[in-house]
């Protein structure tokens, strides 16, 4: 797939407005005039692409870069139709805003560990080690790429860096468990300084078993990592997958995939109020995610808003949303639908999203079209583009 260029192409389905499918529950619909725009980044028969929130975006001006897994498709008796065994990383390159993509394999730019979703023959595969020098986190293509090994409960995890935008990659690194049973993480970090990062990663729980979120911190480049604090108590759910901003140069913001342990999935936050040593829970900004529940994908506004995006996961028809925070996340304004009622299962989501220059929001995640009668099954990643002033 590498140097593959695939055209975004506008979807010929309808935006929630046609009528809902025999006996299936209806959804909200977006409001009109609002501006959406949905494209297809990634789609090819008898392929499966998925999970965006596992390969992370990142952005400079009007170019944007986004990791999905991409494999062979296969019907299987899990909710993911894909055969793990061909499984690979891939990222997805725009130069233009969204307007049009290409597809770069990461194992081809450097990524070749062994890794969750990451199927590379033994013979191909690279051992990780320990970084031999520090990174330089200002630098102005710098990439920080975390990577789950075995599993999503107690990893292990590793991480590649990059200084030419993701287009090559240093490593496998190891990444330290820091006390905790262990780590399954994927990138969600802030940069604090040349030689000073703060992630918030993913730990297995006391039993080995996803998850846990806590705040880490380097302050030499990555040469060693300091274990700051949980955020949270340990559960019968599971606390995964967070979505952090920095707020001030003391507060941080994290937004957090839960599941209560019964049949409740939802988002929750945490703020810290003095850089991660300590955290507080605020009011939980989607209080129902659906089944299996959705990883949010949290942005600050150029205009000082916060935006929340997630999936709600439905087996009668699935919906992407947005919500809005106007005092940095204490309260949260009602949901508003972005992408609804066009047949998709509750195999979709996992987004990630940016703002890009023209003040328009960019949301990024995996789609189907399953339930519509006649649908190809097919998952891919599609983009959504809307403007956040329309509801200022």
């Amino acid at each position: 797939m590498k140097s593959l260029a695939i055209r975004s192409t506008l979807l010929a389905l309808a935006l929630g407005l046609g009528a809902a499918l025999p006996g299936r529950a209806q959804t909200p619909v977006a409001p009109t005039g609002a501006g959406i725009e949905h494209s297809v980044i990634y789609q090819q028969d008898g392929r499966f692409a998925g999970w965006p929130a596992n390969g992370g975006i990142w952005t400079w001006n009007n170019e944007i870069l986004v990791g999905f897994v991409e494999a062979n498709y296969a019907v299987t008796r899990s909710l993911h139709t894909y055969d793990p065994k061909t499984a690979r990383h891939k990222y997805a390159r725009s130069l233009d805003g969204g307007k049009t993509w290409a597809i770069e394999d990461a194992y081809d730019a450097g990524q070749k560990a062994v890794a969750y979703d990451h199927a590379i023959a033994p013979d191909k595969a690279v051992a990780a080690r320990p970084l031999d020098q520090p990174m330089d986190f200002t630098h102005p293509e710098f990439v920080l790429a975390l990577v789950r090994l075995n599993n999503n409960h107690d990893g292990p995890s590793i991480f590649y860096h990059s200084t030419n935008k993701g287009k090559s990659w240093s490593g496998p690194f190891t990444f330290p468990n820091l006390g905790t049973a262990g780590v399954a993480s994927r990138s969600d970090y802030l940069i604090d300084g040349k030689s000073t990062l703060t992630a918030l990663i993913t730990t297995a729980k006391a039993n080995k078993k996803e998850g846990r979120v806590a705040s880490v911190r380097t302050t030499d480049g990555g040469m060693s990592w300091q274990f700051l604090s949980y955020l949270g108590e340990e559960h019968a759910g599971f606390d995964i997958m967070p979505s952090s901003e920095r707020l001030s140069p003391t507060e941080i913001l994290t937004t957090i995939r839960t599941h209560t342990g019964s049949s409740l999935c939802l988002i929750t936050a945490h703020l810290s109020t003095d850089n991660g040593a300590t955290w507080q829970r605020l009011q939980d900004p989607v209080a129902d995610t659906g089944h299996a529940g959705s990883p949010p994908a949290l942005v600050r506004l150029k205009d000082g808003r916060l935006a929340l995006a997630y999936a709600y996961r439905s087996m009668n028809g699935s919906r992407m949303a947005v919500r809005f925070s106007s005092d940095n996340g204490k309260s949260w304004d009602d949901e508003i639908p972005l992408r609804t009622g066009d047949g998709a299962s509750r195999d979709i989501g996992y987004p990630v999203m940016a703002q890009r220059p023209d003040g328009k929001l960019i949301l990024i995640y995996y789609w189907n079209n399953a339930v519509q009668p006649g649908a190809k099954p097919f998952r891919y990643i599609a983009a959504t583009v809307f403007d956040p002033a329309a509801w200022k």
